[in-house]
């Protein structure tokens, strides 16, 4: 995946001596506990070990430094330093939309030769001009869908429901044509519209599912696969413009190397979190066959075509190995 190093020191938002310690906020929408919480201790451990004494990683759960989107946003304005963020990214680089194409990917290893492929590239390129730099794609997860009704197990199964998607407009039309009643909501408003039954059911991996409790407010968890979705690791541009050249290395390298470790967590965690959310939930496998061709039509979409783009399309089927 290339990166970018910004090797200017210009205009520091965050002026900072040449003796002082660094600090790096980094902000997630998820929970303490969640795999987004696990991730960034270990890039944080990772971080402090390779600069000792040169950086303070400060890690912010639950949006504690605001809204996700606002957060995206304040990085190209310098008033946020980092984020780790998954469909929120599209709305900035439309280029990762092309993981809410339905059963595009088949298992974490597909993943990786994606993200390591001149498709990863591209999809890295497309944060140019955004005023963030993509240091790394993390594990998140094949996402599953839950709710309080009944088993899913066919897309007929899915009508009638109000499923909460992320705000982007592909997730929603995706469950549309499934035959939901897609209903977009940040994701800290997911549990209390459930508690309270404003919404149905939902959309997210099983960690998700556990460590924000959502068990609590849902019956059936209906293991859907339906798509898989990195964690997208940015750096807002000016925030890296204050460091020494060999610090913002540092902070980039390292999360590429985390990458790797966080997939293999991810694989053990699944088994284990599907297998504990059992005892908590109705865990149901669903026909297959049935949701991938009711999916079938989104991948002539202008929806999804025309934001993700054709070239950008083509050479993930190439990275893939898909005709």
């Amino acid at each position: 995946m290339t990166r970018y190093v910004l090797m200017t020191t210009a205009a520091a938002v965050f002026p900072l001596s040449a003796a002082a310690e660094a600090v790096l906020q980094i902000n997630s929408s998820l929970p303490e506990g969640s795999f987004a919480h696990v991730f960034l201790q270990e890039y944080e451990q990772r971080v402090e070990a390779a600069a000792p004494g040169e950086i303070d990683v400060q890690i912010f759960m639950s949006n504690t430094l605001g809204k996700e989107e606002d957060v995206l946003q304040g990085l190209s304005l310098g008033t946020h330093h980092a984020s780790l963020s998954a469909s929120a990214v599209s709305q900035i680089n439309t280029r990762t939309a092309i993981f809410d194409l339905p059963y595009l990917f088949e298992d974490r290893t597909a993943v990786q030769a994606f993200a390591a492929s001149p498709a990863g590239e591209m999809l890295a390129e497309g944060f140019e001009g955004s005023g963030m730099v993509l240091a790394a794609m993390w594990d998140n997860g094949f996402r599953q869908i839950t709710n309080k009704v009944r088993p899913i197990v066919t897309p007929a199964d899915l009508e009638g429901l109000k499923i909460r998607t992320p705000t982007n407009k592909q997730r929603v039309e995706m469950f549309n044509t499934l035959g939901a009643n897609a209903t977009p909501l940040s994701f800290g408003e997911v549990y209390s519209a459930l508690d309270q039954g404003t919404i149905d059911g939902q959309e997210n991996p099983a960690n998700v599912v556990d460590t924000a409790k959502l068990y609590e407010v849902q019956g059936y968890m209906s293991l859907s696969n339906h798509v898989y979705l990195p964690t997208f690791l940015v750096f807002g541009e000016p925030y890296l413009a204050t460091l020494d050249p060999a610090l913002q290395e540092t902070l980039l390298t390292v999360a590429e190397e985390v990458a790797p470790w966080t997939f293999e967590w991810g694989e053990t965690t699944d088994t284990e979190t599907i297998a504990a959310l059992s005892d908590k939930l109705a865990v149901n496998e669903i026909d297959f066959a049935a949701f991938q061709a009711a999916a079938a039509p989104l991948y002539e979409s202008p929806t999804f075509v025309d934001v993700i783009g054709v070239d950008m399309i083509e050479a993930t089927k190439a990275a893939l190995g898909i005709e």
